[in-house]
């Protein structure tokens, strides 16, 4: 598209006018339930042009602005409008088809209108299917028919008719009803929950302003590069400054929108979600209320800033939480959460200790459990001059030598649920493992490779002991690192589940500070240019770190991680590094293998967890309830029918002198991560006391 001569743009330019505004009179007809069709502003237009630049200059992969990005930011676009396809027809989806190959010249030179055409073609839909929803409370739904309501569409066709929108509508109103129903709402109780909530949002479709619809455009085009690569408009800059700096008091969680519910992005270690540690990643937050209130306000349908804005408080207020757990269906069970705001402190994030203590027939021993929610470094005392800035590896280190003293018999470093931090850190902890050599390599977006060394250049580490590495699905980039270097030394071993798989890097520039004489705000864009590579010139990216023993776990891999985003760049590898390994232990982990295969068929806990992953990972994979209130009633009986049974194997494994609050908290996968590293430990002896006996006959 880029080569095409002048008249002949002007004259597609004015096609594309002509049919739009067919479009804005056909599509758009109707009561005037849209107060009025939002266009772009002079400044957007700017801020494309200078989008298309980075992505053509310094994005990693080069990618060229041509027809078939063009394409990408379409589709991407309209998910981003109805991911669920439940607004627009097939007919609207073949007459926004025109522009499928013209984007690439929206983000260049051309106008951006179509965009916002379709925008106001979304929210006119939006408005009449709430007016259609409203109108549907009138009247009480008869909850005793057997039919079904499929809550996932992502995967389907789009409707052909308003009448098979008005089908889907219906099914989807009822099925709101039902949660409400089988949350013990009476009907005009849920009839003015669902009022509320169906207005509420057709009254946010109209505070929807031009930044908004640019916003998402932008992060339609950039998201079609790679997940990691956002626009954030002037608004969202400023938010995005806020959390980055921690500066607010709050519960400590990164929220998004995902089909009307706030969804937990996931939990910033140190904050109070994260101490509470009922909160997880993908929960759903449905109704919120201060500590004064004794009434829940709905929020679901309401838009995200606005979500913030009723969490955030003053310090040491409460607020309280509905939670849907992330792997129920829409009418589950719901639990309260309450949590105390507070200002996130680095010191709350920081490095923790325990020892679990294990037995095997007389013997004892000590485990020695480092629990690392993040890889952090205070840098305002580093720049300062104090050398005794807090930081991961100065914690640790302190941890190890408190450790000696116990006389610990093996160690375990802790980073599930770490999304990483800096990268210096990940280094520099790595370094307290090794004698000495590389940690990580990292390639940029024009193909050159640096190095990352153990910032020690004494060849001494820390901890010379058994070591075990526990990781699992949200253990991401800096830990990846971390895990990948421990992993490819043969320095200990990695267990629990396939780590994350982010192993891009990404810059950010302030767009402002590229336009001269501007007058405008224009946001921040953040780009990937570079990806890390271990040691052995494979890289963490998409495929993440592969665990020597793999421990169950209640995440879904395939829903969960790089590998499951649709842009994710590929995985590859350099040429490796030079570096030094230590004794293999292929012959040790197949060993520690074959123990714990033994005990997930023998020990209570793990057959336990083993059963209740199963049946949670059952319900998950459903994309269809059913609309009938006994059935739903039935099947929710059942499911806690069989919980209650899984529950009763958890209990027999337990002492009788065991609280039951304590045996709700046991950690399973943490306490089968110590009898792991016990096996370690008697390995070790075993192969130290044959070398003895080798020595004693030559």
């Amino acid at each position: 598209m880029k080569k095409i001569n002048t008249n002949f743009r002007l004259a597609n330019k004015a096609l594309m006018l002509v049919i739009m505004s067919f479009l804005s009179s056909s599509l758009l007809s109707g009561e005037n339930l849209i107060e009025q069709t939002i266009q772009p502003e002079k400044k957007h237009e700017k801020i494309g042009a200078l989008v298309e630049r980075f992505i053509e200059r310094s994005h990693y992969n080069h990618t060229k602005v041509d027809d078939k990005l063009s394409s990408l930011i379409f589709l991407k676009f309209i998910e981003n409008l109805d991911e669920n396809r439940s607004y627009f027809t097939q007919d609207e989806i073949n007459a926004f088809e025109i522009y499928r190959f013209k984007i690439d010249d929206m983000l260049g030179s051309d106008a951006i209108d179509p965009i916002y055409d379709i925008f106001n073609t979304y929210r006119k839909r939006a408005s009449e299917r709430m007016e259609f929803a409203l109108a549907l409370l009138e009247e009480e739904p008869d909850f005793t028919l057997q039919e079904s309501f499929k809550f996932d569409r992502s995967d389907i066709d789009w409707p052909t008719t308003s009448a098979e929108l008005d089908e889907i509508w219906r099914k989807r109103v009822k099925n709101d009803a039902l949660s409400l129903i089988l949350n013990d709402k009476t009907w005009d109780e849920t009839k003015e929950i669902l009022t509320k909530r169906y207005e509420r949002f057709s009254k946010q479709l109209n505070q929807i302003n031009s930044d908004d619809i640019f916003e998402t455009f932008m992060n339609s085009a950039v998201h079609s590069l790679d997940p990691h690569s956002s626009y954030f408009s002037p608004r969202n800059s400023e938010e995005y400054q806020i959390q980055m700096s921690l500066s607010y008091f709050g519960i400590g969680a990164s929220l998004s929108i995902e089909d009307d519910y706030v969804s937990i992005v996931n939990i910033i270690p140190g904050g109070p979600a994260a101490i509470d540690g009922r909160l997880k990643p993908k929960d759903r937050i449905t109704a919120i209320s201060q500590s004064e209130d004794k009434t829940m306000t709905d929020v679901i349908g309401w838009r995200l800033d606005d979500v913030v804005q009723l969490i955030r408080g003053p310090e040491n207020t409460v607020v309280k939480l509905q939670i849907l757990p992330g792997d129920s269906n829409p009418g589950e069970t719901e639990s309260i959460i309450e949590l105390t705001r507070e200002q996130i402190k680095l010191e709350e994030s920081a490095a923790k200790s325990k020892i679990i203590e294990t037995q095997r027939e007389q013997e004892k021993f000590k485990i020695g459990v480092i629990d690392i929610p993040s890889f952090y470094r205070d840098f305002r005392a580093l720049k300062s001059g104090d050398e005794e800035f807090t930081s991961t590896t100065s914690d640790v280190k302190r941890l190890l030598s408190n450790f000696e003293k116990d006389e610990i018999d093996a160690l375990v470093i802790d980073l599930r649920n770490n999304g990483g931090g800096h990268l210096t850190e990940a280094t520099a902890l790595t370094g307290l493992f090794i004698d000495n050599g590389p940690v990580v390599q990292l390639r940029n977006a024009n193909g050159r490779i640096s190095r990352l060394d153990d910032p020690d250049p004494v060849p001494r580490s820390a901890y010379n002991g058994p070591l075990i590495v526990l990781v699992n699905r949200y253990s991401a980039s800096a830990s990846e690192i971390f895990a990948a270097a421990i992993q490819d030394y043969e320095r200990g071993v990695v267990v629990g589940q396939q780590t994350y798989g982010k192993g891009t890097v990404q810059n950010l520039y302030a767009l402002d500070q590229y336009v001269r004489r501007n007058q405008d705000e224009l946001g921040q864009l953040t780009l990937t240019i570079g990806k890390y590579y271990r040691v052995t010139g494979e890289s963490t990216q998409n495929r993440g770190v592969i665990p020597d023993i793999e421990l169950p776990s209640y995440i879904d891999i395939d829903n969960t991680g790089e590998s499951s985003r649709d842009t994710a760049l590929p995985w590859d590898k350099i040429k490796p590094s030079r570096y030094k390994k230590n004794q293999p232990m292929e012959d040790s982990i197949n060993q520690l293998k074959e123990l714990h295969t033994e005990r997930r068929k023998t020990d209570p806990e793990l057959i336990f967890l083993l059963r209740d992953i199963e049946e949670s990972s059952r319900y998950r994979k459903q994309t269809t309830v059913s609309l009938n209130l006994n059935k739903r009633m039935s099947e929710r009986e059942v499911r806690e029918e069989r919980k209650e049974a899984i529950d009763k194997i958890r209990i027999k494994a337990d002492n009788n002198d065991v609280a039951e609050e304590e045996n709700e908290n046991r950690d399973i996968n943490l306490n089968e991560t110590a009898a792991i590293a016990t096996d370690l430990v008697k390995l070790n002896n075993s192969d130290s006391k044959s070398n003895q006996m080798a020595k004693r006959v030559e």
